[in-house]
């Protein structure tokens, strides 16, 4: 009983982090979708082209720390006594998981202040935010139990 206990938490947070990582999925390709129709997908940059390889590689990791996130929660389920689960881990999850959820928010802020945004994409970035407020509770109760 106190095994299973000890686990759930990371339970949640794995099936949350996955959700979170499918949903980003999905925005990026919503987002490509109009190539598919013969629609440009370009949009008015500030970004210098020689600056782009570090704002991809920068995108990259934005992407990949969440999945390490996820290694972590599962790692903790078949070692729930293990260096995954221990405290320090726990406050990391916390605290990153707010700065994922800040970033959305920002994110989601400026897709609606976009006047020609996609209705589809701020829908996305709703779930994402809700997701991420979702992992933010998650990692809380993980942390404090």
């Amino acid at each position: 009983m106190a095994e299973a206990a000890a686990i759930a938490h990371p339970v949640r947070l794995a099936g949350l982090w996955g959700a979170w990582l499918l949903v980003m999925l999905f925005h990026v390709e919503l987002g490509l979708m109009p190539l598919f129709h013969g629609l440009s997908v370009e949009i008015k940059s500030q970004v210098a082209p020689g600056r782009l390889p570090r704002l991809f590689l920068a995108m990259l990791f934005y992407f990949l720390l969440p999945v390490a996130a996820l290694l972590v929660a599962v790692h903790a389920i078949a070692d729930p006594g293990g260096w995954s689960a221990s405290g320090q881990w726990r406050a990391a999850m916390f605290w990153f998981s707010l700065i994922y959820t800040a970033s959305n928010v920002i994110h989601l802020i400026a897709d609606i202040r976009i006047p020609d945004s996609r209705s589809d994409q701020v829908l996305l970035m709703t779930a994402l935010t809700l997701v991420g407020l979702l992992i933010n509770q998650q990692a809380l109760a993980w942390w404090q139990s």
